[in-house]
C-alpha cells in the first residue's frame, strides 16, 4: 500500500540530503518519480543539498495543483511510482490533502520533507498539516547543534547579524557562515533557551569578549 510520509527537522538537519537519496535509492531500483520543490536556496526548479548535491526538480508555485499534475501526466502515458516533494513546509494545506489524495486514490507514494516551525516558532501550514494526516513522521535522527554544543530544536532568522521574530513568514536565506561578515538575511539553528533568549552564535562571542564590569557596588 502507497503511504504519505513526512521527514522533519531543523535546518542542517540534512532533509534535502535524504531526499535526494531516496529518489536514488527508488530510481536504482527501476521506479520513476518526480521531484518537486519550493523555494529551495539554490534558486528556481532546484533541489538542492548543503553537502553541494543537486537535482533538477519542478517548482510549486501556491497554485500549483499536485493531483492534476499527476492524473494529466498518467492520462497522458507517463508513469509515476512515487513524489519526493522538498521544502513541504511551503506548501499550502489544500496542496498537502492533494498528496494525500494521490496516495489513496492512485496507490503513489509520497515522501514529503520540511521544518516544522518557522523562525517565530509557529508551525508552518504545510506541516501542520502533513502532521495531521501523513500515514508515518520520522523526525531526522541526524542532530543538528547549537553553537553551545545542545541539540538545536529551533529556527533562527537573523538580518544583518541581528536575530528577528517579527517579519514574512517566507524569506530565502541560507544557515549563517559564520567565518564571514553577516549576511543580510540568513538562518541559524539554536536549541531553546538560546532562542528564547536570542542569543545567536555571534552575539554570545560579542558577549564573551565584553570586559568584566568592575567589582564595585
Amino acid at each position: 500500500m502507497a503511504e504519505l510520509h513526512f521527514f522533519t527537522g531543523t535546518m542542517d538537519s540534512g532533509k534535502s540530503t535524504l531526499a535526494l537519496q531516496t529518489n536514488h535509492n527508488h530510481a536504482a531500483r527501476g521506479r520513476a518519480g518526480r521531484i518537486f520543490v519550493t523555494h529551495d536556496r539554490a534558486g528556481t526548479a532546484t533541489l538542492s543539498s548543503r553537502l553541494g548535491l543537486t537535482h533538477e526538480a519542478i517548482e510549486v508555485a501556491p497554485e500549483f495543483d499536485f493531483w492534476q499534475y499527476v492524473v494529466s501526466t498518467l492520462t497522458q502515458g507517463g508513469r509515476i511510482d512515487y513524489l519526493i516533494c522538498d521544502e513541504a513546509q511551503f506548501y499550502t494545506r489544500d496542496q498537502v490533502d492533494q498528496l494525500a489524495k494521490i496516495v489513496d486514490e492512485l496507490q503513489i507514494d509520497v515522501f514529503a520533507f520540511g521544518i516544522l516551525t518557522d523562525f517565530r516558532t509557529a508551525l508552518f501550514e504545510g506541516s501542520q498539516r502533513l502532521v495531521e494526516i501523513a500515514d508515518r513522521m520520522n523526525v531526522l535522527q541526524v542532530e543538528a547543534l547549537c553553537w553551545c554544543g545542545k541539540r538545536a530544536t529551533h529556527n533562527a532568522r537573523t538580518e544583518d547579524g541581528i536575530m528577528v521574530v517579527e517579519g514574512e513568514v517566507i524569506v530565502v536565506g541560507d544557515v549563517d557562515d559564520r567565518g564571514g561578515p553577516p549576511a543580510e538575511v540568513a538562518y541559524e539553528v539554536l536549541c531553546r533557551q538560546h532562542h528564547r533568549r536570542r542569543l545567536t552564535a555571534a552575539r554570545a562571542k560579542a558577549v564573551s569578549l565584553a570586559p568584566e564590569p568592575l567589582p564595585f557596588g
